[in-house]
């Protein structure tokens, strides 16, 4: 976040201060933080909002927002999703539009078994669990999916407040995959699995040609991604 990176730290406590609406702020040295918008960085989930104080708590001198993953996803929350919630959703729906788990490698064998296995099963769960039967393809030329697929995946995103679909967006923008979101963020993946999911072909050619240090690197911050939302979706439950 702009307003808060590189400011120094001014406080010495942190804590969680209750608000009249019920929801749990974070206080520094008793003065509630603000978002880079001007908004109260306030949560409905104690839990959430602890963990959020603990992130201003293990700030070192400079105040490092990358290091603070939970209170950058409730502050987009406040500062987007209040006046853009239409266009987050349309933003994210085109994710599926090409989802990954939609385009299937032709060869070799073992990749395509692996695909199959590992992903169909996640898109047989959308068609049960959300109506939303996804066309699949092999190749990369892309293709259209079924307005009826898509319109369930934007009504089952109608239904999250603000702050889960925040997290399932996160989640689907690192992976590439709202399927694989949808299934993470309703409990039926852990985020490593997701994130195994999400990298299955990538780590198939590292097995082929050896291993990249910039691809490696990457796969570093798709998977810190992936756990952030997991970690964000689970606290907002709690």
């Amino acid at each position: 976040m702009a307003e808060w990176s590189g400011a120094k730290r001014f406080y010495k406590e942190t804590g969680v201060i209750e608000s009249s609406e019920g929801l749990h702020g974070i206080g520094l040295d008793g003065r509630s933080v603000k978002t880079p918008a001007g908004s109260e960085l306030a949560v409905s989930s104690r839990p959430l909002a602890d963990a959020m104080a603990a992130e201003w708590q293990a700030q070192a001198e400079t105040i490092d927002p990358h290091s603070m993953p939970l209170c950058k996803l409730s502050a987009t929350a406040i500062d987007r999703l209040v006046n853009n919630r239409e266009e987050v959703i349309g933003i994210t729906l085109k994710i599926a539009e090409t989802d990954l788990l939609c385009y299937r490698a032709e060869e070799p064998a073992d990749l395509v078994q692996r695909q199959q296995a590992s992903w169909q099963p996640e898109l047989d769960w959308a068609r049960e669990e959300l109506s939303a039967e996804l066309a699949v393809t092999t190749g990369i030329l892309p293709i259209n999916q079924p307005e009826n697929a898509l319109l369930a995946l934007q009504a089952a995103m109608s239904e999250l407040d603000d702050f889960q679909l925040m997290g399932l967006t996160n989640a689907a923008a690192a992976a590439g995959s709202l399927i694989l979101a949808f299934s993470m963020q309703r409990g039926r993946l852990t985020a490593s699995a997701m994130f195994e999911k999400s990298m299955l072909e990538e780590k198939h050619q590292m097995e082929l040609w050896g291993e990249d240090q910039e691809a490696l690197e990457r796969h570093q911050i798709i998977k810190a991604d992936i756990e952030d939302s997991a970690r964000f979706l689970e606290l907002l439950a709690s």
